[in-house]
């Protein structure tokens, strides 16, 4: 064991000793050699692959942004709030789950912006893609139904508050509403209009859960929690007059 653990620490010296690097010191007479660098500026002809790189990093641009257009500028904030509203009435916890919550928004959302899906492919997407308009064309042509539902849900208040912060003057078409100032504007009107809802939500489960502790208390139960008896009867309740039939019908007509 002695001699074989002796050849290992040689053995390992030898490589470290070879594999070390060499000084980066000349030595006397001797010349140190550096890697030549070439750059070239061209006219930039025939590089075919500059646009398409270009497109890739910008159709990555538009996808980390996608989230936030998602959000602010279509029907999910309403949808997913009410939603929420729900289950915190109901005083459920997590169920349903947040992935269910937000699926079901989801394609609410996509059902919603249907009308809107389909007159952008019309006006803007069909047509760039048979060459007939510009990419500019295009995007001006495609934010134009965007900015026709956003402003039609949109309270003049919330975008009179923009337009006079920017001193911007007032608007005489929806086209020329710029999107830094729609887009607040819509997003604080949904949260107003998706509160609302909420609040309507909450007043029979409060009920509930006043008559329950009403009840509890009179039969001197006060140390059980009102909550835990409440459920089954919010639940039941729900069941019975076919809730969320009537959340989503109500979010639906909402968007007429």
């Amino acid at each position: 064991m002695k001699k074989i653990w002796c050849v290992g620490f040689f053995v390992t010296v030898a490589f470290f000793l070879l594999a070390a690097p060499v000084s980066a010191e000349p030595q006397e007479g001797q010349q140190l050699a550096f890697p030549g660098v070439q750059i070239t500026v061209g006219s930039g002809e025939g590089t075919p692959d500059l646009v398409p790189t270009l497109q890739l990093l910008l159709f990555l641009t538009v996808l980390s942004l996608a989230p936030a257009f998602l959000i602010l500028m279509t029907s999910f904030t309403r949808i997913v709030i009410v939603l929420s509203f729900v289950r915190s009435a109901l005083s459920t916890q997590m169920i349903p789950p947040n992935q269910v919550l937000i699926g079901l928004a989801l394609f609410l959302t996509l059902f919603v912006m249907a009308p809107v899906a389909d007159e952008i492919n019309r006006t803007a997407w069909q047509p760039y893609q048979a060459g007939e308009i510009s990419q500019q064309e295009a995007f001006e042509k495609a934010i134009v139904p965007l900015k026709k539902f956003m402003a039609a849900h949109t309270r003049e208040k919330d975008l009179l508050l923009f337009l006079d912060y920017t001193n911007a003057p007032r608007p005489k078409s929806v086209e020329e509403i710029s999107l830094t100032t729609l887009i607040p504007a819509f997003a604080i009107s949904e949260l107003k209009t998706a509160f609302q809802i909420g609040f309507m939500l909450f007043i029979p489960f409060l009920v509930i859960d006043m008559v329950v502790a009403s009840v509890l208390m009179a039969m001197g139960m006060m140390m059980l929690p009102p909550v835990m008896i409440s459920l089954p009867f919010k639940i039941l309740l729900f069941v019975l007059v076919d809730g969320w039939y009537l959340v989503v019908e109500s979010l639906l007509v909402s968007f007429r």
